[in-house]
Protein backbone atom coordinates (compact mmCIF):
# COMPACT_ATOMS: atom_id res chain seq x y z
CA UNK A 1 0.00 0.00 0.00
CA UNK A 2 1.38 3.38 -0.99
CA UNK A 3 1.27 5.90 1.83
CA UNK A 4 0.02 9.38 1.01
CA UNK A 5 2.63 11.49 2.75
CA UNK A 6 0.27 14.50 2.93
CA UNK A 7 -2.18 12.40 4.94
CA UNK A 8 0.67 11.23 7.17
CA UNK A 9 1.97 14.78 7.86
CA UNK A 10 -0.21 15.48 10.96
CA UNK A 11 1.05 12.26 12.60
CA UNK A 12 4.67 13.04 11.71
CA UNK A 13 4.36 16.53 13.22
CA UNK A 14 3.77 14.81 16.58
CA UNK A 15 7.00 12.79 16.36
CA UNK A 16 9.66 13.82 18.88
CA UNK A 17 11.73 10.68 19.47
CA UNK A 18 13.17 8.53 16.68
CA UNK A 19 15.00 5.21 17.13
CA UNK A 20 17.40 4.63 14.24
CA UNK A 21 17.95 0.89 13.80
CA UNK A 22 21.24 0.08 12.09
CA UNK A 23 22.81 3.36 13.21
CA UNK A 24 26.46 3.93 12.29
CA UNK A 25 28.40 7.17 12.11
CA UNK A 26 30.54 6.40 9.07
CA UNK A 27 30.70 9.49 6.81
CA UNK A 28 29.05 9.00 3.45
CA UNK A 29 26.68 6.26 4.61
CA UNK A 30 22.98 7.13 4.16
CA UNK A 31 22.22 6.27 7.79
CA UNK A 32 24.90 8.72 8.94
CA UNK A 33 23.57 11.52 6.74
CA UNK A 34 19.96 10.92 7.78
CA UNK A 35 20.75 10.45 11.49
CA UNK A 36 22.74 13.68 11.63
CA UNK A 37 20.03 15.54 9.72
CA UNK A 38 17.33 14.33 12.14
CA UNK A 39 19.46 15.49 15.07
CA UNK A 40 19.98 18.86 13.36
CA UNK A 41 16.22 19.10 12.80
CA UNK A 42 15.73 18.89 16.57
CA UNK A 43 14.59 15.31 17.04
CA UNK A 44 15.68 13.16 19.95
CA UNK A 45 17.49 10.42 18.06
CA UNK A 46 18.21 7.10 19.74
CA UNK A 47 20.75 5.00 17.83
CA UNK A 48 20.28 1.22 17.85
CA UNK A 49 23.17 -1.07 16.91
CA UNK A 50 24.08 -4.46 18.43
CA UNK A 51 27.83 -3.80 18.66
CA UNK A 52 28.23 -0.05 19.11
CA UNK A 53 27.80 1.95 22.29
CA UNK A 54 28.28 5.47 20.92
CA UNK A 55 26.95 6.70 17.59
CA UNK A 56 26.78 10.45 16.89
CA UNK A 57 27.98 11.03 20.46
CA UNK A 58 24.74 9.47 21.75
CA UNK A 59 24.13 6.43 23.94
CA UNK A 60 23.47 3.57 21.56
CA UNK A 61 21.32 0.59 22.50
CA UNK A 62 21.82 -2.97 21.23
CA UNK A 63 18.09 -3.57 20.58
CA UNK A 64 14.82 -1.68 20.58
CA UNK A 65 13.87 -3.52 23.79
CA UNK A 66 16.84 -1.90 25.56
CA UNK A 67 15.61 1.66 24.97
CA UNK A 68 14.42 2.96 28.37
CA UNK A 69 11.95 5.56 27.07
CA UNK A 70 9.00 5.80 24.67
CA UNK A 71 9.79 6.09 20.96
CA UNK A 72 7.47 7.75 18.45
CA UNK A 73 9.04 6.46 15.24
CA UNK A 74 11.32 3.50 14.49
CA UNK A 75 13.51 4.26 11.45
CA UNK A 76 14.90 1.07 9.88
CA UNK A 77 18.25 1.05 8.06
CA UNK A 78 18.54 -2.73 7.67
CA UNK A 79 18.19 -5.08 4.73
CA UNK A 80 14.63 -6.25 4.02
CA UNK A 81 15.25 -9.75 5.38
CA UNK A 82 15.71 -8.27 8.88
CA UNK A 83 12.59 -6.07 8.88
CA UNK A 84 10.17 -8.78 10.04
CA UNK A 85 12.29 -9.41 13.15
CA UNK A 86 12.28 -5.68 13.88
CA UNK A 87 8.50 -5.59 13.38
CA UNK A 88 8.14 -8.25 16.08
CA UNK A 89 10.51 -6.24 18.32
CA UNK A 90 8.34 -3.16 17.83
CA UNK A 91 5.22 -5.05 18.89
CA UNK A 92 6.93 -5.79 22.23
CA UNK A 93 7.63 -2.10 22.90
CA UNK A 94 5.52 -0.38 25.55
CA UNK A 95 4.14 2.02 24.58
CA UNK A 96 4.06 1.12 20.91
CA UNK A 97 5.73 3.56 18.53
CA UNK A 98 3.35 5.32 16.16
CA UNK A 99 5.39 4.72 13.00
CA UNK A 100 7.55 1.88 11.63
CA UNK A 101 9.57 3.46 8.81
CA UNK A 102 11.70 1.52 6.32
CA UNK A 103 14.15 3.76 4.50
CA UNK A 104 14.57 4.25 0.76
CA UNK A 105 15.10 0.97 -1.03
CA UNK A 106 13.67 -1.09 1.84
CA UNK A 107 10.33 -2.85 1.63
CA UNK A 108 9.05 -5.86 3.56
CA UNK A 109 5.65 -7.42 2.94
CA UNK A 110 6.35 -9.62 6.00
CA UNK A 111 6.91 -6.64 8.31
CA UNK A 112 3.84 -4.92 6.90
CA UNK A 113 1.75 -8.05 7.54
CA UNK A 114 3.12 -8.46 11.08
CA UNK A 115 2.14 -4.87 11.92
CA UNK A 116 -1.14 -4.83 9.95
CA UNK A 117 -3.39 -5.40 12.97
CA UNK A 118 -1.53 -2.96 15.18
CA UNK A 119 -2.15 0.80 15.34
CA UNK A 120 1.37 1.38 13.96
CA UNK A 121 1.64 3.20 10.63
CA UNK A 122 4.06 1.46 8.25
CA UNK A 123 6.07 3.45 5.72
CA UNK A 124 8.26 1.71 3.15
CA UNK A 125 10.86 2.84 0.63
CA UNK A 126 10.96 6.47 1.79
CA UNK A 127 13.66 8.61 3.39
CA UNK A 128 12.74 10.32 6.66
CA UNK A 129 15.13 13.20 5.98
CA UNK A 130 13.73 13.85 2.49
CA UNK A 131 10.08 13.48 3.51
CA UNK A 132 10.37 15.57 6.69
CA UNK A 133 12.19 18.34 4.82
CA UNK A 134 9.66 18.26 1.95
CA UNK A 135 6.81 18.66 4.45
CA UNK A 136 8.64 21.33 6.43
CA UNK A 137 8.53 19.16 9.54
CA UNK A 138 11.10 19.56 12.32
CA UNK A 139 11.17 19.93 16.07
Amino acid sequence: MLIDMKELAPLLREVKTIAVVGAVDKPGRPVDMVGRALIDMGYEVIPVHPKRSDVWGLTTYPTLADIPEPVDLVDIFRAPQFCADHAYEVLDMNPLPRVFWMQSGITSPEARQILARSPITVVENRCTKVEFQAMGISR
